[in-house]
């Protein structure tokens, strides 16, 4: 008999919630229950759930030593994002808490509603030295449940008060509810926002990031953010090789169109679960390209699917990478866009003032 076609999971991007054996329960793996919120097998699929747990951190400032990106430190006020993008290079973070980098991921949230207070905490210390803050490094800022947990726009009146630098990046256009703060920091030289536009193809960019805003709606939202004179930065990012790549110019031209500056690309990276998260999501969706896929995503990282190496992860090479070099080059210069570099001012950092209402309470209210 010929093999049953792949299942989909309608409205998600994961295809499935296996757990990771990286850090490891396999006990845990035998006994059923946690397949309970997904079925795949015959009959109709049960509907996915999101729920969001409070989680009471016991610190919100994360530093880094890594050489190859513009940040020594950043906040995640969330862990796992219901946008529920395939491709996102934080997926494996939440097999590190024994749950699936897959359907876990984006269906089972994670809120740290200490983290204005954690902040303030850390701002305090003596000794601190600012600089800038890295927001949406891991999940992201401004995914749904922003909307009622508040989380990100606690934090950035926080450094609004302390006068502290902090960059955002984001695929939402909620952003815009907090234009507000966002105003009032880029008068002072004290953020800048990059919104994250993969596809200009709306049925494309479902498929992708299925509950991520429309790519029309975060183009908008960056030329509203340019208009109110904060710092923009549009991220091509990822490019997918035979998926998304040939929309690369499109991107740029719509992105001088609405008067933004600055604009970047990141082709994709595959570490750790996610690349059998995302080969199973093209053996679903695009069954006729899948292995001219990944044969490209190889041929940038050396014959693996991943290059995990600082530097060339950012910076993949061979041939397919070279062209998508040139063409990025020359459909900017054709724009007329020019490298831009943000400059934040750490020069005003002022200490918090103690804050002794617990952000817990007040979104009871």
């Amino acid at each position: 008999m010929p093999d049953k076609p792949p299942s989909k999971v309608h409205g998600r991007g994961a295809q499935s919630a296996e757990l990771s054996q990286r850090f490891a329960a396999p006990q845990r793996s035998t006994d059923g229950d946690w397949r309970d919120h997904v079925t795949l097998l015959d009959g109709p699929p049960v509907k996915l759930r999101t729920t969001v747990t409070a989680e009471h951190a016991r610190s919100i400032l994360s530093f880094n030593s890594s050489p190859d990106i513009g940040f020594d430190r950043s906040v995640n006020a969330y862990r796992g994002c219901e946008h529920g993008c395939i491709y996102c290079f934080a997926r494996p973070t939440h097999a590190y808490h024994d749950l699936s980098p897959g359907l876990d991921f984006e269906t089972r949230l994670f809120a740290k509603p200490d983290a204005a207070r954690l902040l303030r905490q850390a701002l305090a210390r003596r000794g601190y030295v600012p600089r800038p803050i890295a927001m949406g490094t891991n999940t992201d800022p401004y995914q749904p449940i922003e909307r009622d947990w508040r989380l990100t726009r606690d934090l950035l009146q926080v450094c609004l008060e302390a006068h502290h630098p902090v960059t955002i990046t984001t695929k939402s256009d909620r952003v815009l509810a907090d234009l507000d703060l966002l105003r009032q920091l880029a008068e002072r030289q004290l953020t800048a926002v990059a919104i994250s536009v993969t596809t200009l193809d709306p049925r494309l960019a479902a498929l992708l990031e299925p509950r991520a805003p429309a790519p029309a709606r975060r183009l908008a939202a960056l030329g509203r953010l340019q208009a109110a004179g904060v710092p923009v930065h549009c991220a091509i990012s990822p490019i997918i090789p035979a998926i998304t790549d040939d929309g690369l110019e499109a991107i740029i031209a719509r992105v001088a169109e609405i008067g933004v500056l600055s604009v970047g690309y990141i082709p994709l990276r595959l570490p750790h679960e996610l690349a059998p998260l995302f080969r199973e999501w093209l053996a679903v969706h695009f069954p006729d390209r899948a292995a001219k896929v990944m044969n490209i995503v190889r041929s940038m990282r050396g014959g693996r699917d991943n290059d995990p190496a600082f530097f060339t992860r950012m910076r993949p090479q061979g041939t397919w990478a070279q062209l998508l070099k040139a063409r990025f080059g020359t459909a900017c210069r054709r724009a007329g866009l020019q490298p831009v570099r943000f400059a934040l001012d750490c020069s005003g950092f002022t200490v918090p003032s103690h804050w002794p209402e617990a952000p817990a309470q007040r979104l009871l209210l």
